[in-house]
């Protein structure tokens, strides 16, 4: 019964990561400068981030610019680790069926 509740706190800790990689290309966007693509660094975050935009362009409809869309793909990343901080999360816990003392006590020892 504990593999769903690895499994949600593996799918936040990816959201975690998307997010802050997405927050790393818009810091880069802004200071790399008008060479940005030539920058070793903006490639790799380039390389990381690309499925997430990826999956926020097979979302939104095509009228959307291009642009958008590294903005759009944080929206949606930080609506998921929303949802699964302050609705899945606690539904879990709240349950019989899961254990999460192990959450809560690494949570505390911090």
């Amino acid at each position: 019964m504990q593999t769903e509740l690895l499994l949600v706190v593996i799918v936040k800790a990816l959201a975690e990561l998307a997010g802050m990689f997405l927050l790393g290309r818009g810091l880069l966007w802004v200071l790399a400068g008008g060479k940005r693509m030539d920058n070793i660094f903006v490639q790799v975050i380039a390389v990381l981030t690309n499925p997430v935009i990826r999956a926020a362009r097979w979302v939104v409809p095509r009228v959307v610019m291009d642009s958008y869309l590294p903005a759009i793909a944080f929206g949606m990343v930080a609506w998921i680790w929303l949802a699964i901080v302050f609705w899945v999360l606690p539904e879990m816990c709240s349950s019989a069926r899961y254990d999460c003392t192990a959450l809560f006590e690494r949570k505390l020892a911090d």
